[in-house]
C-alpha cells in the first residue's frame, strides 16, 4: 500500500472523500481539487486509489485494527485475555473490561460509526466499480471482490457483537437512514451469499507480496469462519482443507517470527500507514517502569500456559512496577522503529484451529488433534491426546487457541460465544451477565433512526 506521503494518491483520496458522505449532495460543477465518482472509477489507478482508502480506514479505526478501537483490544479486555487500567478519563474503555456497557459508551458508538462508515465506503466502491465502463473486467472482478470480503468481515463482526443490525448494498442516503434491523439468521444467509461471491471474483495471488491486500485465500478463511458460526461442520472441513493445501502458507515454526511481515504463515496483513512506524498494537500495549496506562495481559491467561510455552516466554514478558507485576503484550516487539512488522489480521494457524473444532464436531477427534498438535509443538508443549472425547477435545481446543491467538481480533469472545459458554467468564468477572453476549446498540443511533428498535435485551 503507497504511504500517505504519496501526492498522487492523497489527491485521490481527497477525491473520494466525496463518496463517505452519507449526506444526499446538490449536483454542482467538480471543485478544482476534486474530481467526481464517475471519473474515480474511469481508470483503474484511481479506482485502486479509491480502494487504497479503504484499507487506510481499516488500519486506523476498524475492529480490524490494533489500536485501542480494534477488537483485538476491546473484546480482548471484554472477555478475559486482558485486564485493564485506564484513568478515570477514559472510563468508557474502563468500563467494557468492567462489563459495565452501556448505550451511551463511547467505544460502542465508534464501533457502530466506524463500521458503518466502512461499510458504505465498500458499497460505493461496488457501485462505482460496477458502473465503470473504463477499467478492465479482471480489474472489476478484483476490485469489487475485495470490497464485497471486506463489507462481509465487517457485517459479520457487528452481527457477532451487536446481533441483528442494518443490512444495506447501497450508498442512497434516504434508503440508509431509514433502516431496520434484519435478524441475524437472515444476514447470516446474506453473508455467506456474499462471501461465496467474494471467493469466486478474488485470485489466490496477491497483488502486492506483503499480503496487505485481500485475496481468495482471505475470503475462504471468512467462508469457513461463516460456516462454523452456521454449524456446517463438514463444509467448514472442505474449505479448510483447501486453504491448507496452498503452497502459499505454512506454519511458522519459530515463535519469535509469527509476527514477522515477510512470514508465510501470514494471510492477510495492515500496513502501518507511515514509513518505519510501529504497529498501533504497541501503543496500547507496551509498558516498562511504571504500571500500565491501557492494558496488559490478565493474570487468569497467564496462569494457563505450561512452563515449557515458547509463546508465553516470547510473547508475553513479566515486569515488576508500582509494587506489582504485569504481564505486558509481546507480540509486536518495535516499539520505537519499525522495519520488519505489520499488523497481522489473518494467519494460518487460525485455520488449523477452524478446521479443528469442525472435525471434532464431527466426531472426528483423532484428525482434529493432528491440526492442533502442530501449533502445539511448535509451542514446545506436548501433544493433545487423540482419545479425548468430542466435548472434552473441544474445551482443550479453545484454551489452546486462546494460548494463540491472545488479544487478536476478538477471537476469544467469538469462540466462547458460538460454543455457548460465555457464562464461564462469570467466574472471574464478577459483573457478568448472561445478556452480555451482546452488546448494546449506540443510544445516539436510536435516537436518529427509531427503526433500529427495540434495544438489545437488557440495555
Amino acid at each position: 500500500m503507497n504511504t500517505i506521503q504519496s501526492t498522487y494518491i492523497m489527491s485521490v483520496l481527497m477525491a473520494f472523500s466525496i463518496l463517505n458522505s452519507c449526506e444526499k449532495m446538490i449536483e454542482v460543477e467538480d471543485p478544482i481539487n476534486q474530481i467526481s465518482t464517475q471519473q474515480v472509477f474511469s481508470d483503474v489507478n484511481t479506482a485502486n486509489a479509491a480502494l487504497n482508502n479503504l484499507y487506510l480506514e481499516l488500519q486506523a479505526n476498524s475492529l480490524f485494527s490494533g489500536s485501542n478501537r480494534g477488537a483485538g483490544a476491546l473484546l480482548g479486555t471484554y472477555a478475559d485475555d486482558l485486564d485493564a487500567y485506564f484513568p478515570p478519563s477514559s472510563m468508557d474503555n474502563l468500563n467494557i473490561h468492567l462489563n459495565q456497557v452501556v448505550p451511551t459508551n463511547s467505544a460502542v458508538l465508534s464501533v457502530w460509526n466506524n463500521a458503518y462508515k466502512e461499510i458504505y465506503t465498500a458499497n460505493a466502491i461496488i457501485e462505482g466499480t460496477d458502473h465503470s465502463t473504463g477499467i478492465a473486467d479482471s480489474d472489476k472482478r478484483r476490485i469489487k471482490g475485495e470490497a464485497i470480503l471486506v463489507r462481509t468481515m465487517v457485517y459479520f463482526n457487528l452481527q457477532r457483537i451487536f446481533g441483528d443490525v442494518p443490512y444495506t448494498t447501497v450508498t442512497d442516503y434516504e434508503i440508509n437512514r431509514k433502516l431496520s434491523r434484519l435478524p441475524s439468521a437472515e444476514l447470516l444467509i446474506k453473508l455467506e451469499q456474499d462471501i461465496n461471491l467474494a471467493v469466486s471474483l478474488l485470485e489466490d495471488s496477491y497483488r502486492n507480496a506483503e499480503r496487505i491486500y485481500l485475496n481468495k485465500k482471505a475470503a475462504q478463511l471468512v467462508q469457513a469462519n461463516i460456516l462454523l458460526n452456521a454449524g456446517r461442520y463438514s463444509e467448514a472441513e472442505v474449505v479448510c482443507k483447501n486453504i491448507l493445501a496452498s503452497p502459499l502458507y505454512a506454519i511458522q515454526q519459530d515463535v519469535t517470527k509469527v509476527f514477522k511481515k515477510s512470514s508465510t504463515n501470514i494471510v492477510w496483513q495492515l500496513k502501518p500507514i507511515n514509513a518505519n512506524q510501529s504497529v498501533p498494537e504497541t501503543g496500547i500495549y507496551f509498558f516498562s517502569s511504571a504500571p500500565p496506562i491501557a492494558y496488559a495481559l490478565s493474570s487468569n491467561l497467564i496462569s494457563t500456559f505450561e512452563s515449557t510455552d515458547l509463546r508465553k516466554q516470547k510473547w508475553t514478558t513479566p515486569l515488576s512496577a508500582g509494587g506489582g507485576t504485569f504481564y505486558r503484550n509481546d507480540k509486536y516487539r518495535n516499539f520505537v522503529t519499525n522495519a520488519d512488522e505489520y499488523s497481522v489480521v489473518m494467519r494460518i494457524e487460525e485455520v488449523h484451529f477452524i478446521l479443528g473444532e469442525a472435525l471434532a464436531k464431527q466426531n472426528k477427534v483423532s484428525e482434529a488433534a493432528t491440526y492442533i498438535n502442530t501449533i502445539r509443538t511448535r509451542s514446545g508443549v506436548s501433544a493433545f491426546s487423540n482419545t479425548l472425547t468430542p466435548q472434552a477435545f473441544i474445551t482443550e481446543l479453545l484454551k489452546e487457541k486462546r494460548r494463540e491467538f491472545f488479544a487478536e481480533q476478538g477471537l476469544r469472545f467469538f469462540d466462547l460465544k458460538r460454543n455457548n459458554v460465555l457464562q464461564n467468564l462469570a467466574v472471574i468477572k464478577p459483573s457478568w451477565q448472561p445478556y452480555h453476549q451482546l452488546w448494546p446498540l449506540p443510544q445516539n443511533e436510536i435516537i436518529l433512526n427509531p427503526n433500529l428498535n427495540p434495544q438489545n435485551n437488557g440495555y
